[in-house]
């Protein structure tokens, strides 16, 4: 007997061995039914059957073994990815799922190995194998998917839910500080405040990061500044926040353009704040900002060890973080990311250079347009 028939002879007991072992895949399936244990375990192996009676190709079965089996236009989601799903949504961890198919592989194969009537023809282990590891792609594929989902949605709304009391956080220790009810009062608002403003700038990198996962983009509302104005008010913060360190501001004119100011001030806060937290305590961290024909470009630049060039490479990529000279650590490793993202929603891009004791970022932008600076926010899109 061929594997395909005697797949769909012995479907029950199949699916009785998917059922028993899948009930053992806790905690997620202590509170399944029986028909959740198996969820779309037939389909998926009606489908398996199917496979082994298709006639194919040497190089169709090539692309196959590589996961490149083709799919059929316009169809919905097969029944291994549509299992998948449901096991996300179930509690299952993407370990639990690849073990219900290396025990379907191992059942399928013993019971029909075990068959009297079996042939054990050899070409149809190699095509169950086939099938089985093309399932496993399809359903790791989007497991995967909706588990990234599943995070992001989580974070946007944790982001979301957090700004609140913080911003009760803040004014309460901006109220406390305006009471003048004593140094010791002031000096714990104003540590609340700075303490504050960094969780702000944390929760603002994260709701950028989760709004480009989720293809959203960065969105920007460009009008007329002048690059002096803007950055020396939110330089003049960062002073503030960090009185032992120098943060020095050259700007050439002209420095006017249409672009979004707070999204400007995001994105030199997180560059100097990066400046700050790696380069040498004793040396300046300078701003230039040149003003030439149609775009300016703002440098950022400090000293202190240089930047590896593997390092660089991949210095704009979320989540990565270098080793600070800084006693404080905090950070997601997204401040960068974001700052590439806001250049790049502005038409612009961003560039790092270290060498000879030096760090330099550098930002270019267009000057943009009255034209392009109207009333609704304009969103340009993360990379894919």
């Amino acid at each position: 007997m061929r594997l395909a028939e005697f797949i769909r002879r012995n479907m029950e007991n199949i699916l009785a061995e998917w059922e028993s072992f899948a009930a053992t895949l806790l905690p997620a399936a202590s509170s399944m039914t029986s028909l959740a244990l198996r969820d779309h375990a037939k389909e998926i192996l009606e489908a398996v059957a199917t496979d082994l009676g298709t006639s194919q190709t040497s190089e169709e079965q090539a692309e196959k073994s590589k996961g490149r089996a083709p799919k059929i236009l316009n169809a919905p989601q097969t029944a291994a990815e549509t299992h998948a799903v449901l096991r996300a949504r179930s509690g299952f961890d993407i370990n639990q799922l690849a073990a219900e198919y290396r025990a379907l592989r191992a059942s399928v194969l013993r019971l029909w190995m075990a068959a009297p009537e079996n042939d054990g023809d050899i070409e149809d282990i190699i095509r169950f194998n086939e099938a089985i590891d093309q399932a496993i792609v399809e359903s790791i594929s989007f497991f995967s998917t909706q588990v990234n989902q599943a995070r992001d949605l989580f974070l946007g709304m944790l982001g979301h839910d957090m700004r609140s009391p913080l911003n009760t956080v803040l004014l309460t220790a901006r109220h406390l500080a305006a009471l003048n009810a004593g140094e010791q009062v002031s000096a714990a608002a104003a540590r609340l405040i700075r303490s504050g403003a960094s969780m702000k700038a944390l929760l603002d990198d994260l709701l950028d990061f989760n709004r480009t996962q989720l293809g959203v983009g960065i969105n920007i509302g460009p009008a007329q500044h002048d690059l002096a104005v803007l950055f020396a008010d939110e330089l003049e913060q960062l002073q503030g926040a960090h009185p032992d360190r120098r943060i020095e501001l050259e700007v050439t004119e002209p420095s006017r353009g249409f672009w979004d100011g707070a999204r400007l001030q995001q994105l030199l806060r997180n560059l100097v704040t990066n400046a700050l937290k790696y380069g040498a305590k004793d040396t300046p961290v300078r701003v230039v900002v040149i003003g030439a024909g149609p775009e300016v470009t703002i440098e950022v630049r400090n000293n202190g060890e240089a930047i590896a060039a593997s390092a660089l490479k991949q210095i704009f990529d979320p989540l990565k973080r270098g080793i600070s000279n800084d006693q404080d650590e905090s950070g997601l490793g997204l401040g960068l990311y974001i700052v590439s993202e806001i250049a790049r929603a502005h038409g612009g891009e961003v560039t790092a250079r270290s060498r000879e004791g030096e760090t330099v970022f550098a930002v270019r932008l267009p000057r943009g347009t009255e034209s392009g600076s109207g009333d609704h926010d304009r969103t340009i899109e993360a990379r894919a």
